[in-house]
Order: structure tokens, then C-alpha cells, then sequence
């Protein structure tokens, strides 16, 4: 019996990820189809024209990172070909990952030298 209640409880979740994912498809296809209508279908980065069939590896990037903004203007999108839409994710995550670390908060030395100790004292006695 706990089988059928299982198997139920899959099929809700499939059934609802299935859904979000057709949304997400439909939502896609909308803006994707209005940002191929408004840009020339050149990469913002590399400059690399689609046309054709290649015209499925040029994706719409959205600056603000908010995939729900989507202005009728487009002026949240930028085409930009496969590879340089994930640099561009890439980069801000390396950016993102960076911005956590501050200098000197709880890091510790890992040199126990310190080349200009003496400086002062060997500018002082040339004087």
C-alpha cells in the first residue's frame, strides 16, 4: 500500500515539474522570439553572426539576471552566442564568489617573512 502512495506522490512531482517546465518553455519562446525580432542576430560579446540553422546556438542574456524582466523595449536582453552567454554567467559567479572575501577578514598569513621590515631602519642610517 505504501507503494501506490509513493508512485501517487511521484506522479504529482513529475506532473509538476513537467508544468514548470513547459512553462518555462513558453515563456522562453516569447521573449527569445521578440529579442530575435528587435536585435540583428549577432553576438553582443564576439561579434559572431547567426543566421539558418546556427541561429539556435544564439541565446538572449538578460543584464539584470532576472529572467521574469522582460521589457516589450528589450532593453533587459543581449543576444549572445553559447559561449559567451555561460563566460558571462561564469563571470559574475567567479565575481560573486570573490565579493564573499575581504581582505584580512580571518585569513591568515601563510608567510611568516616580511621583505621590507627593515626598510625604514637602512632609509634612516643612508640619511
Amino acid at each position: 500500500m505504501t507503494e501506490k502512495k509513493s508512485s501517487t506522490g511521484n506522479d504529482k512531482v513529475e506532473q509538476l515539474v513537467a508544468e514548470a517546465r513547459r512553462s518555462l518553455e513558453q515563456r522562453e519562446k516569447t521573449y527569445r522570439e521578440r529579442a530575435l525580432k528587435l536585435f540583428p542576430w549577432i553576438c553582443a560579446r564576439c561579434g559572431r553572426e547567426f543566421s539558418g540553422r546556427k541561429l539556435k546556438d544564439l541565446t538572449v542574456h538578460h543584464k539584470d539576471h532576472n529572467h521574469d524582466n522582460n521589457p516589450a523595449d528589450g532593453s533587459n536582453w543581449e543576444l549572445l552566442c553559447l559561449y559567451c552567454h555561460d563566460n558571462e554567467h561564469s563571470r559574475n559567479a567567479v565575481a560573486a564568489s570573490y565579493s564573499e572575501l575581504k581582505p584580512g577578514d580571518g585569513q591568515q598569513s601563510f608567510s611568516s617573512h616580511s621583505p621590507f621590515a627593515g626598510l625604514q631602519d637602512l632609509l634612516k642610517n643612508k640619511k
